[in-house]
């Protein structure tokens, strides 16, 4: 029944999808014509604000913010209290001075930080853009960043940053390719690959006005855009994605110059629809000291009550001789005889009463020191002062010191009891090596036949890499036997199978050219660098075609086709028409992903030993990817292209259309082999998660890597020891994981009576999958999970995708007080939840 109903929603979204979107529905954006664009809908001016305040609003704003801290709002109403001439105890100017002091101080530090802000924003709307003039000639004229609107033509020159979040329509490149870098929205320095479509790269600019993009509506993610270009006079409508757009924030290298149509500008751009704005950050010690201020209060309420009714029976019972009681004055015996004898700042018991507890509230005001919090300020100060000077948190290669960004927050640092850490560039340094592969059902893991490349290769892949001297020799002079084809084959695979794009850059030797392969991916990077080691370099790359120098001969291959990464396939594919003629489908990805496409009755033997090869390498901490291929016949093609077209130009539902077609052509592939590449740890980690155990302190892992690779991974950077008790969930069905939590909870529970004392006590260690989690979290089981993870002194999440980490840290953070730190991509995907 859940499959009928999963597929009931498939085929729901899908004819959501094929429908035809009109002007409501999407953003209708008209190629250089901003002033049509705009007449309907008025879009997003292209002015940003990333201030906290304005000159009219600073003041209540700054003030209200500060008073958040309610020991505050108690000083302020001691303060206002003490003006008044029946209760005044202090001077009214004493009693203002040192609250006005410390809002002072904070509102200037305020100010400052937010006049940079405003300095910024100047510079940044005031950058000069160069904006395609509908005027005669077509000409490129000077224009402001503020003034740039939704449909401008905007020409980007290299090194620069585009105004706006634009559509690619020609660049310098003669193939559509741009190249950008994304440091500034997601932190990645490598180069990403963009491209203009054929369609608008071979029509002159004063063409396409008449053109018209639809896209979705502005949203946050970075990493995904649904859109299609329709040309004036063409019926059919071009395919636009994530591949053919160009984000604010981003800078084009390499690229001489790149022109593009603005879609979304200023605060609807993603760069600030990701800025949340400036938080007011505050630690958990300042919230406890809110708590104290209102415990405290109330006691001093409680002894001011007891003083006001202590003085309301004084009074009551003395009220006869008020009159000549020593230090109270009833009468105005200075105005007698002018006047009549009025009554001297007497204005009854009641009165009298409500007075005197205003009076104690003055005078037992001490109770809550305003000189704490100035004590508080100042240590946060030096804190941070010692923490930024600190020569051992210095890194030589980068020369950066630490940072403290926000002050208010630095002593929880101290505080936290349970760390969650990504392993891939926080534990590993993110920077791959290819060690080893099986082909075809032969192991070439041996170390002792690896060397250096020998002789002097016309091309050379800037990271080194070491080859294996079996498979040179075969790939090199066993070309006719079909172990010598599957090898090529397989480094063919590795060397289209990518987004890689190849620079070449001066080397030492100038006869020999170096190739430094930018992509997203470290591990495709390893994989096409090991390719080119071998004899299969990629050379070239266009948005249609790559060419491949194969074993010093150049070869063009047609890219027909393109299924990206995602974590939901957990493999990518690609169509190449091949130079004779054929047309062939290579898969990579994830063994759990792969082997559930692999035709095992092929080559049986070849998928049993492929499967042992990879429990090896895993074993030893070594990254794995399976490969595929299939030979396609030209109906085969034609029916996916058919199929790619339509769900590629839809708006609604295009991910899940994309997907539904790439599961369709990939199925039945032939196994030849897997790679094995080796990410090694940073310096100092297992030296690091130690310590961080001896302090009590408990740290999960959570990586997309296999079960063996992470508990290898764990070993060597001393997450799991040998003394340690596993817990193991590793469940394929929904019973056998309610089984296995149950079991984990009874095994749990017996450690805990045996071992009373703490010292004495088996350490335990939890390692779960992905597909497990899948069952607990749509069980509703997390308490169950809950109770076994907080017993366990480590655990360890493997195979889990992105928004299963921000599940497993959601898990601990609604259940527990304890505060928590987590690093890596886990705390994006958490945000955004």
């Amino acid at each position: 029944m859940a499959e009928d109903h999963g597929s009931s929603r498939h085929m729901s979204s899908m004819s959501m999808s094929h429908k035809e979107l009109g002007d409501d529905d999407a953003r209708v954006v008209h190629v250089g014509d901003a002033e049509r664009t705009n007449e309907r809908l008025q879009f997003a001016g292209n002015a940003v604000r990333t201030a906290k305040y304005s000159p009219l609003t600073f003041l209540p704003r700054n003030l209200f913010e500060q008073f958040h801290r309610l020991a505050y709002v108690y000083f302020l109403v001691i303060a206002v209290l003490n003006q008044l001439p029946q209760l005044a105890v202090f001077g009214r100017g004493a009693s203002v001075m040192p609250l006005a002091f410390v809002l002072a101080v904070t509102a200037v530090k305020d100010a400052y930080e937010d006049w940079r802000r405003h300095r910024s924003d100047r510079a940044e709307n005031n950058r000069i853009a160069a904006v395609l003039s509908p005027g005669v000639g077509a000409q490129f004229v000077p224009i402001e960043w503020k003034h740039v609107r939704v449909g401008d033509v905007v020409r980007v020159g290299a090194n620069e940053s585009p105004p706006a979040d634009m559509v690619l329509l020609a660049t310098s490149d003669t193939t559509g390719v741009a190249y950008v870098q994304t440091l500034n929205l997601d932190g990645e320095s490598n180069l990403k690959t963009r491209y203009a479509k054929q369609e608008t790269l071979t029509t002159p600019l004063e063409h396409l006005a008449g053109a018209v993009v639809r896209c979705e509506r502005p949203n946050r993610n970075i990493y995904g855009f649904q859109a299609n270009l329709e040309l004036q006079g063409e019926g059919h409508r071009i395919p636009l994605g994530p591949s053919n757009i160009v984000l604010r924030g981003c800078d084009l290298k390499n690229t001489s110059w790149a022109v593009g149509v603005v879609v979304y500008a200023g605060r609807e751009t993603k760069a600030m629809l990701n800025n949340a704005g400036t938080p007011t950050k505050r630690s958990r010690l300042e919230t406890h000291m809110n708590r104290e201020t209102l415990f405290l209060s109330g006691i001093l309420i409680v002894l001011c009550s007891v003083v006001a009714t202590l003085s309301g029976v004084w009074l009551r019972t003395h009220q006869t001789d008020l009159e000549l009681a020593q230090f109270f004055h009833k009468k105005d015996y200075l105005k007698v005889g002018k006047e009549g004898n009025e009554n001297y700042n007497y204005y009854g018991i009641a009165a009298q009463i409500v007075f005197n507890f205003l009076m104690a509230v003055i005078v037992f005001q001490i109770m809550i020191p305003i000189s704490l919090y100035i004590s508080m300020e100042l240590v946060r100060l030096g804190q941070a002062y010692f923490m930024i000077r600190d020569a051992k948190l210095y890194d030589v290669s980068s020369d950066s010191r630490f940072q403290c960004r926000a002050l208010n927050i630095n002593e929880d640092l101290g505080q936290v009891k349970c760390v969650f850490s990504d392993k891939t560039g926080t534990l590993t340094q993110n920077k791959m090596e290819f060690r080893c592969a099986s082909i075809d059902g032969v192991d070439y893991s041996d170390v002792a036949r690896q060397r250096p490349v020998e002789g002097e290769p016309a091309w050379a892949p800037k990271m080194p890499v070491k080859v294996d001297r079996e498979v040179m020799e075969l790939v090199r002079n066993g070309g006719a036997t079909e172990q010598g084809m599957n090898a090529g084959e397989f480094f063919l695979a590795l060397a289209t199978c990518n987004t890689i794009v190849p620079l070449i850059i001066d080397g030492p030797d100038p006869k020999k050219k170096v190739i430094d392969y930018q992509g997203e991916s470290p591990d495709e990077q390893a994989l096409v660098s090991a390719a080119a080691a071998y004899g299969f370099v990629l050379v070239e790359r266009s948005s249609g075609h790559i060419v491949i120098d194969v074993l010093g001969q150049k070869q063009r291959f047609d890219v027909l086709g393109l299924h990206e990464f995602d974590s939901d396939r957990k493999r990518m594919s690609v169509i190449i028409g091949c130079p004779d003629k054929t047309i062939k489908l290579f898969v990579k990805g994830a063994d759990s992903s792969m082997f559930g496409i692999i035709d095992k009755t092929l080559n049986p033997d070849v998928v049993q030993a492929t499967e042992k090869h990879l429990h090896s390498y895993s074993s030893v901490g070594l990254r794995t990817l399976v490969i595929g291929v299939r030979e396609l016949s030209q109906s085969e093609f034609q029916e996916w292209q058919m199929a790619y077209e339509k769900a590629s130009t839809a708006l609604l539902g295009r991910g899940n259309l994309l997907r539904s077609v790439a599961a369709n052509i990939e199925r039945n592939m032939r196994l030849l082999g897997a790679s094995g590449v080796e990410d090694k740890l940073q310096d100092g980690v297992p030296e690091a998660i130690e310590k961080l155990r001896e302090a009590g302190i408990k740290v999960w892992v959570l990586t997309g890597d296999k079960q063996e690779t992470a508990i290898s991974i764990g070993y060597s950077c001393k997450l799991l020891t040998r003394d340690m008790t596993q817990i193991v969930i590793n469940s394929n069905s929904r019973e056998s994981c309610r089984k296995s939590l149950d079991d984990a909870i009874s095994m749990v529970n017996k450690l805990r009576s045996l071992s009373t004392d703490s010292q004495s006590r088996v350490p335990l260690a939890l390692i779960i999958d992905g597909n497990s989690l899948v069952y607990i979290f749509d069980t509703d089981r997390e308490e169950k999970l809950f109770e076994v993870a907080i017993a366990c002194d480590v655990v360890l999440c493997c195979r889990v995708a992105p928004l299963q980490k921000a599940g497993i840290v959601d898990l601990i953070k609604k259940r527990t007080s304890d505060m928590t730190l987590a690093i890596g991509d886990e705390v994006l995907f958490f945000r955004c939840k």
